[in-house]
């Protein structure tokens, strides 16, 4: 399946980076029993945040977007860091935690968390499908757009 995985990633233009480590005392991930905890994972490109400000005034919502499925993207290389490389043990996207950097007034918190979930949807199948918050927030780390975390369901 993990050929499966990398060949779905391929045919929609995705090269999986080199898994970020963590930005201060905390891991990157944490393994207990039959489950992965992704840290929350920022809209990284090429080594730097690729997308920042408040979304609804710096930011639009399609830009928004994006950066949610990058932090999606980063997530992925995250769990491939976990699993040794063998992303076959996927068993399910549990659920999904996107926390958007919001201007006041902005409430497509929903819309923007679409573009982590179309990826996991697109590239996992029905084992990406999972429960989600997109949660408004004031601010982010390092100005980042958008942040999200990930609990995934892993086979032993």
């Amino acid at each position: 399946m993990t050929e499966a995985i990398d060949g779905r990633l391929k045919e929609i233009g995705i090269t999986l980076p080199v898994a970020a480590a963590p930005a201060a005392n905390y891991l990157p991930y944490v393994i207990t029993g039959n489950l992965l905890f992704i840290s929350g994972q920022l809209p990284n490109e090429n080594g730097k945040v690729a997308v920042t400000g408040l979304v609804g005034s710096d930011v639009d919502v399609a830009a928004a977007s994006r950066a949610a499925e990058l932090c999606a993207i980063n997530i992925l290389a995250q769990a491939k860091a976990a699993l040794g490389g063998d992303l076959a043990r996927i068993k399910r996207v549990v659920k999904l935690t996107s926390f958007v950097a919001s201007a006041p007034g902005f409430v497509e918190q929903h819309v923007v968390t679409n573009g982590a979930s179309n990826l996991f949807a697109n590239v996992l199948g029905e084992a990406g499908k999972h429960a989600r918050a997109a949660v408004g927030m004031a601010a982010l780390p390092f100005n980042a757009s958008v942040e999200v975390e990930a609990i995934i369901e892993i086979e032993a």
